[in-house]
């Protein structure tokens, strides 16, 4: 009851001031939470496929409460604030963590065919992205916001590679990204917080594609975040190796070209059948460096739980929902009860005083 009163408080300090989400204390991080839903035959992951249940779900699996939800916001569906999905997030006690997708569908490894980065910078959805900020604003709570999720990765379609290469590529990205900032801004979004998201490793791994091409600069982002995957697929070999060695390729990286700003794992997970890496080892290892305190500007953490179609043969689909298997989960639970103690609880996330 009093956990649940605290929420009450925090967001209704929020509707008069919606304050920037507080830095955890030193040592402690926030958790959050996504679900995508199982792609079938007739279903494509839209990557906001979650209810109450599932979060109640995961909460209940692993043993610990999150902070943020966080989804897909896909302009092929609607170009509007997604008022009813953030609302019913905040009903949850929950910060909405939004991936703004201005992309034609979920397909990947194709250029976009109508929110181009020409269009965008050319102004073409402006008066779309007024809108959406018009919503995101009078939403008045706390939102935690990315675009452009994963540049430095082929698979989306603002990568350098489906924009000019290397000549022009990453300018555009940051030219499109600086755009719609600057847009949502203008309209007086004071509680939208900027986050900036890249992939652990380059692909293509050429220098005109590394991550720091493609940073928009200290000013058009509050946060920063990694995606730090093991294996996606039952038949993958490469990407088996820990997330301890993957993070700290990235984190370097990061802490150069972003100083002192807060970086979160916004993305980690994988699949459950993979042959050549055991998924609830590999998490163990990826939990136990999150909380290890190694590194400093970490502030939170949210497993990927998803699983989609590759092909027309089921054994070769993917599953990363951690309650799918018994291993994960008691990972999961045990690592948290193990670490219990350095996880935020949003009742806290607006007391900028603590830090």
């Amino acid at each position: 009851m009093e956990y649940r009163c605290a929420i009450i408080i925090f967001f209704s300090v929020a509707l008069v001031h919606a304050a920037p989400i507080a830095l955890p204390p030193t040592g402690k991080l926030y958790h959050g939470f996504y679900f995508g839903g199982v792609g079938t035959d007739s279903h494509d992951p839209t990557e906001h496929d979650f209810s109450p249940r599932d979060v109640e779900q995961y909460e209940k699996t692993v043993g610990a409460k999150t902070t943020w939800v966080y989804f897909s916001d896909n302009w092929f569906e609607s170009r509007n604030f997604p008022e009813g999905i953030c609302s019913s997030i905040r009903q949850l006690g929950k910060i909405p963590f939004l991936r703004l997708m201005l992309r034609s569908d979920v397909d990947q490894n194709h250029a976009e065919k109508v929110f181009s980065l020409d269009k965008i910078i050319a102004g073409k959805f402006d008066a779309d992205l007024r809108g959406w900020a018009r919503g995101a604003r009078d939403f008045r709570t706390p939102l935690l916001v990315e675009w452009g999720t994963e540049p430095n990765g082929k698979w989306f379609s603002w990568n350098g590679a489906w924009n000019g290469g290397a000549r022009t590529g990453p300018a555009k990205y940051i030219a499109a990204y600086r755009h719609i900032v600057d847009l949502i801004r203008n309209e007086g979004t004071d509680n939208v917080q900027w986050v900036w998201h890249v992939n652990w490793f380059d692909e293509p791994e050429q220098k005109w594609n590394a991550f720091e091409t493609y940073f928009p600069g200290e000013n058009y982002c509050d946060w920063v975040a990694l995606s730090v995957y093991g294996p996606t697929t039952p038949r993958t070999r490469d990407g088996t190796e820990s997330f301890a060695f993957k993070l700290g390729e990235a984190y370097p990286r990061l802490v150069k070209i972003a100083p002192g700003k807060p970086i979160i794992i916004a993305e980690f997970g994988c699949d459950l059948h993979n042959k050549h890496c055991n998924a609830a080892e590999w998490a163990r290892g990826a939990l136990d460096e999150i909380f290890s305190g190694k590194w400093p500007a970490l502030l939170g953490f949210c497993w990927w739980n998803e699983g989609w179609q590759n092909d027309d043969h089921k054994k070769n689909d993917t599953d990363m929902i951690i309650w799918h298997d018994p291993n994960l989960a008691r990972v999961f639970r045990e690592e948290v009860a193990r670490h219990f103690d350095k996880i935020q609880p949003l009742a806290m996330a607006n007391n900028a005083g603590d830090n």
